[in-house]
Order: structure tokens, then sequence, then C-alpha cells
């Protein structure tokens, strides 16, 4: 959210487990319509197969955010 405020195009990921949290966290920073990408979780016991599906994912999301007019 600091990099999109200062004009950088960003996003964040966030895993299924804590969009909750990234949801509420947004709106306190004051930007409650702040959209994310949303993988899987966990990810700290996930395989090399499903990091790499993750990423796409992330990355699949990201271009969109990115990309939204």
């Amino acid at each position: 959210m600091t990099a999109e405020r200062l004009g950088v195009p960003a996003f964040s990921v966030m895993t299924a487990r804590f969009v909750s949290a990234a949801e509420m966290m947004s709106r306190v920073l004051g930007m409650p319509d702040y959209a994310f990408a949303t993988i899987g979780h966990p990810v700290s016991s996930a395989t090399d197969d499903d990091l790499c599906t993750m990423a796409r994912t992330a990355i699949e999301q990201g271009r969109r955010l990115l990309l939204r007019p």
C-alpha cells in the first residue's frame, strides 16, 4: 500500500487464511478497496510444485490488478 501511495504500481499477496486480516488492515490504513492476490494456505509446508502453482496464481492475479483501468 505504501508503494501505491507513492505512485509505484504494486500488489500484495495473501494466503487464503489471512484474507480477512488483510481486508481489515486495508480498511485501517485508509484503503478499504485495496485489492490483493490470494494464494493457497499454508505456504511453509508446500511442495516445490505447490509453490510454483501458487506463484503462477499470484502472477496472474497481480497482472490483472496492475493492468486494471
